[in-house]
């Protein structure tokens, strides 16, 4: 990859020094899919023209692919302050009626500029960034055997984020690449990209809707992949290229689900690990209990995701402990703690997941919910990530209640034996503080698997 790559200058730019965990090598599908739906967040948030337009700055590579797109961007144009489009100018692109709207600027790549390898969409708003950023792979980058045979299967070094450090860099970056074609457009961009930045982040990020969309438009992009490679002439051989874009954008849901629930534990300032320390705890749990590996990990990913409904909860209800809560603001939580397990229905991989994940909040005495299951017929895994998210929540501080030693977190869920909890698991959890009290362990504080977005295990081995 050329060393003047935005995606290098990203990484130089950046504080860390590190680019967002989401870099990796992408198929064209699923950087389409994930395009298209931060796209259609511009069309559904920016609807009312509320003085929240975005700036979009994008690039095509050729000409022939903004063509494919240009129709769409008409809309997005519309609902947008301003738009930059660049690619080479090789399909008529300027005669596009896009291209004549007063807020939309084409920028004609010379051959010999290497954004004509890359595919970037950056869109800066006062209340939303997001960011897909792109290059594609050399010809001698490929392996031998899996060389594209169509244009699906080209591969990409690429990233995705909402991170507003990050995006806000990228577009500085991409500007000024655009800069000796246009230095007065260049000066604009500038100018708004700075009034944006320091507009009052009042509209927060609908995370949820926008995840949502992306693992639709992923899911979509799956089913018509499938269906194509079924219809090849070399149908052995192309199901085999099918199945590795099928790897990726799995890899992709997941991890959008992932990011939303990592958005939760940064907005909780009280509790900013408990995904990690209750995947952890629940997977421990799971290990005494000697659950099959493959039901370990199903439990150590339904520990990350269990707070994935509270992604755009009010922010009250992470300030106070439950039993403090307002009736409304306790509704709330345990109405979105639910709703999680309904989002996660979006993927199917993810079912059984989602199973742990939507009875969390059953009690032993059948007084909980959804279902008002009881005992035995509440699974295992829902019982122990509810006994490990109220044990680890009763550990940190929240509002005026401080955060309770081991052993009275202990105490406080065994006054729950045979009601909230299952008694066994308490034994077990008894078990694990005895143990760290005394030095014999020590308390996980992350789970036994944790790669780049916390866990992007391939989804074979959750099903």
């Amino acid at each position: 990859m050329d060393s003047n790559s935005t995606l290098n200058q990203l990484k130089a730019a950046l504080p860390s020094g590190q680019l967002p965990s989401s870099y990796r090598v992408y198929f064209k599908n699923t950087l389409i899919a994930l395009c298209h739906a931060l796209e259609d967040h511009i069309l559904k948030s920016t609807a009312q023209h509320t003085g929240q337009e975005p700036l979009v700055l994008v690039t095509f590579q050729q000409g022939k692919w903004y063509m494919q797109e240009a129709d769409r961007y008409l809309s997005i144009a519309q609902s947008s302050a301003a738009v930059a489009i660049a690619a080479c100018a090789d399909s008529g692109l300027e005669n596009h009626p896009t291209g004549q709207l007063d807020n939309v600027s084409m920028v004609e790549l010379s051959l010999d500029d290497s954004l004509v390898h890359e595919w970037n969409l950056i869109i800066v708003a006062p209340g939303y960034t997001a960011m897909v950023l792109c290059h594609e792979l050399s010809p001698e980058e490929y392996q031998a055997d899996t060389q594209p045979r169509s244009d699906v299967e080209r591969k990409f070094y690429g990233l995705w984020t909402f991170d507003r450090v990050a995006v806000e860099a990228a577009a500085a970056i991409l500007v000024e690449r655009m800069r000796p074609y246009d230095a007065a457009l260049a000066d604009r961009l500038t100018a708004l990209q700075q009034q944006m930045s320091t507009t009052p982040d009042s509209i927060p990020i609908d995370l949820t809707s926008v995840v949502s969309r992306i693992v639709n438009y992923l899911q979509d992009s799956q089913e018509h992949l499938i269906t194509a490679s079924r219809q090849a002439q070399e149908l052995w051989e192309l199901e085999g290229h099918a199945l590795r874009v099928n790897r990726n954008m799995t890899a992709n849901k997941l991890q959008a689900f992932l990011r939303m629930a990592q958005r939760v534990d940064e907005r909780d300032q009280d509790n900013p690990l408990a995904s990690l320390q209750v995947a952890a705890l629940a997977e421990t749990l799971g290990q005494i209990l000697d659950l099959p590996t493959i039901r370990l990990r199903r439990l150590r990913l339904a520990g990350l995701l269990f707070r994935i409904g509270l992604a755009e909860a009010p922010i009250e209800v992470f300030k106070q402990p439950a039993s403090q809560l307002r009736e409304s603001e306790l509704v709330t939580w345990n109405n979105r703690a639910y709703l999680g397990g309904q989002l996660l229905g979006a993927m199917a991989e993810l079912e059984p997941v989602r199973l742990i994940v939507s009875h969390q909040l059953e009690n032993w005495d059948g007084s909980g919910r959804p279902d008002g299951l009881r005992g035995e017929s509440i699974p295992l895994e829902s019982r122990t990530l509810r006994l490990a998210a109220h044990f680890q929540e009763l550990t940190q501080s929240r509002g005026d209640r401080p955060a309770l030693s081991l052993s009275d977190a202990l105490d406080k869920c065994l006054q729950h034996s045979g009601t909230r909890f299952d008694p066994t698991l308490l034994e077990h959890l008894s078990t694990i503080v005895r143990l760290t009290e005394i030095g014999m362990m020590q308390l996980p504080e992350r789970p036994s698997q944790l790669p780049k977005v916390w866990l992007e295990e391939s989804l074979s081995s959750v099903n």
